[in-house]
């Protein structure tokens, strides 16, 4: 299974992010081709409850080729293509492949 992860540092305007993230941006993904689930969170501490991110999105796919296809698709690409519309501070994107121990 690959693991597509988005971290969102702090933003200037928490409440304009959170309210356009849930109201506009999540109906996008949810319109990706070939995604297997979706998580997203705005409460994201360390173990010393620092908050370093204002916001945490995991989305599974089936393998990497999967994912290139899905992020690849016009939807995808939409995706994408909305985040600079709220996310004034750039994410961190990660993917990685996972094994089950």
């Amino acid at each position: 299974m690959m693991k597509f992860v988005v971290l969102y540092p702090p933003q200037p305007d928490i409440e304009a992010f959170k309210s356009y993230y849930v109201g506009t941006h999540l109906p996008l993904v949810r319109k990706i081709p070939g995604v297997k689930a979706t998580r997203h969170s705005f409460d994201v501490r360390t173990l010393a409850g620092d908050a370093h991110y204002a916001c945490i999105f995991e989305a599974d796919f089936d393998d990497a080729a999967a994912m290139g296809a899905s992020l690849g698709s016009p939807e995808g690409q939409a995706v994408a293509a909305d985040v600079p519309n709220f996310a004034q501070v750039p994410p961190t994107i990660l993917q990685y492949a996972t094994t089950v121990d």
